[in-house]
């Protein structure tokens, strides 16, 4: 999550922490762990003012959003696969860091996974509390996964759908056996269509651009 204005006893390094947040003066207590030994006597103080939540838009150039994807690309790691109730244990864990957007999961990709990001959007995204994360789902450009997405996560306060399509010159060639030019309105069509179902969120990511 972003710090700014942190004091420690400790040196400079990234820990792990469990914040709580108070909406009174935009602060979070953190206190951390380190080495096994609770350094709660010493806690870091962080305070910092998050921004109104605006999609598309940071109102302060110094804060950062945090996106985590752990549960949907970390899922993919071997051995990392978390049922329904891990997955929501993890999301609600993720909101209390004060993560902005939480990748919950792949909506179209199976029924349990639909499922799963449904509950997180309808739970974890409707906290009660000073911090709502997004709720995001992702979806390939294509009518039916993006209508997926945005069924699981119409409910949270705050949903997102993330759209994604190949764009490297040998996946469009051999995957997508499409030109550059289908690519780009093939992309500008769904994203368009996503805004259409009454999502105000959408993100679009060109996938294997950097290749």
């Amino acid at each position: 999550m972003p710090f700014a204005n942190c004091r420690s006893n400790f040196p400079a390094v990234v820990l792990p922490v469990a914040a709580s947040s108070s909406s009174s003066r935009g602060t979070v207590q953190c206190s951390v762990s380190l080495f096994g030994h609770s350094a709660a006597a010493s806690a870091v103080r962080c305070s910092f003012r998050r921004p109104q939540y605006i999609p598309n838009r940071i109102p302060d150039p110094k804060y950062v959003r945090i996106f985590d994807t752990t549960l949907r690309d970390g899922e993919q790691s071997p051995g990392a696969t978390m049922t329904t109730k891990e997955k929501l244990d993890v999301a609600r864990m993720l909101a209390r860091l004060g993560v902005d957007i939480i990748e919950a999961g792949f909506p179209a990709s199976s029924e349990a996974d639909f499922e799963a990001v449904k509950l997180i959007a309808g739970e974890v995204g409707n906290v009660d509390g000073d911090h709502v994360p997004v709720i995001c789902g992702l979806a390939r450009c294509n009518k039916r996964d993006i209508d997926r997405s945005w069924e699981a996560v119409k409910f949270a306060k705050k949903p997102r759908i993330h759209t994604f399509i190949a764009t490297s010159e040998i996946h469009m060639k051999f995957k997508l056996k499409m030109t550059p030019e289908q690519v780009i309105e093939k992309a500008k069509t769904m994203v368009a269509y996503a805004r259409s179902l009454g999502c105000n969120d959408v993100e679009f990511s060109p996938e294997d651009a950097g290749r």
